[in-house]
């Protein structure tokens, strides 16, 4: 793909690691936050966010200049992409995109970082809404490959197909939705081992430290480099075969699934027991170590990985 001017709007966490991102591929980025303070951090990030996607991608052969501006007319100008991540607040995304539909061409995509909105409502009050989609990272945005890709009921097709080259091209692993749903695809598979690992804790069958090995030295591996499908499909003679040989014990276990409610005695339970897996490491020293090894899990997946 040819060298892009990628506008970035909302230089907060998220932003700043797109920035990061699209740089590291070699684009432009030009920038806006409306709290003029967000630009310092942003330069104050860019060089260890950089060196953590050189540990990844290799070193850039010609990084991409990172520039941040005083106003939104100013980071949106000449740009031919435009990655939005303000605030998860309906009014003033719908506000937002309005602003940036109105300053960039009519053939630039427009994507959204929202986790949970609809992009439907987001775009609705916008002039040319065919060109809002939604591009979902997952933290930390700058190391992990995938992005969510879903369009609301105005968006053209080619919007969501140009957002896909777009960010594969920059080393991404996106994935399109077919519809809508509240919290796109990846949250809700996340959510449904999510509920079902809190009221294990609730109910005392288990401590946070034992069902986060469970996971971690159980599926996820194997996940990790093969998804559920595909993996679960090796454990028997192809998926057909596995279906038939353990479904009875999969549908055994879904109609005796518990219920998640994060009510006060949940969220306590929950809270100390994860108190005693953390046992006394910071919130920095564990975040430090998890994208160390991410770097290393990642490198191993784009080498080994089957999708």
């Amino acid at each position: 793909m040819e060298k892009m001017v990628v506008g970035i709007v909302g230089l907060g966490v998220i932003g700043q690691r797109w920035a990061a991102a699209f740089a590291h591929a070699g684009h432009d980025v030009q920038g806006y936050d409306a709290d003029p303070t967000r630009a310092g951090g942003l330069r104050e990030a860019l060089p260890a966010l950089m060196a953590e996607l050189d540990a990844l991608h290799g070193a850039a052969y010609a990084p991409g200049r990172v520039a941040t501006f005083a106003t939104l007319g100013e980071a949106l100008a000449g740009v031919d992409f435009v990655q939005e991540s303000g605030p998860e607040q309906l009014a003033l995304k719908q506000a937002l995109l309005a602003d940036i539909d109105g300053l960039v061409g009519a053939e630039v995509v427009i994507a959204s970082s929202s986790s949970a909105l609809l992009v439907s409502e987001m775009q609705a009050a916008c002039r040319h809404p065919g060109r809002i989609v939604l591009g979902h990272p997952f933290n930390p945005a700058h190391l992990m490959p995938l992005v969510e890709i879903v369009g609301g009921r105005l968006t053209d097709p080619p919007s969501l197909a140009r957002a896909r080259a777009i960010y594969e091209a920059i080393g991404k692993k996106p994935v399109t939705l077919n519809r809508e749903i509240t919290g796109h695809l990846a949250l809700r598979l996340m959510g449904a081992m999510w509920r079902e690992a809190i009221a294990l804790v609730r109910e005392g069958v288990a401590s946070v430290e034992d069902v986060d090995r469970a996971f971690i030295y159980g599926p996820g591996p194997k996940w990790t480099l093969q998804g559920a499908f595909i993996s679960n499909g090796l454990n028997a003679a192809g998926m057909e075969d596995f279906l038939v040989k353990y479904g009875p014990t999969y549908e055994a276990i879904w109609e005796t699934l518990l219920d998640a409610r994060l009510d006060d005695v949940t969220i306590a339970a929950v809270s100390a027991s994860t108190a005693e897996a953390v046992a006394g490491r910071s919130q920095e020293a564990l975040r430090a170590a998890r994208d160390v090894g991410l770097i290393e899990l990642l490198k191993t997946v784009a080498a080994r990985g089957a999708l």
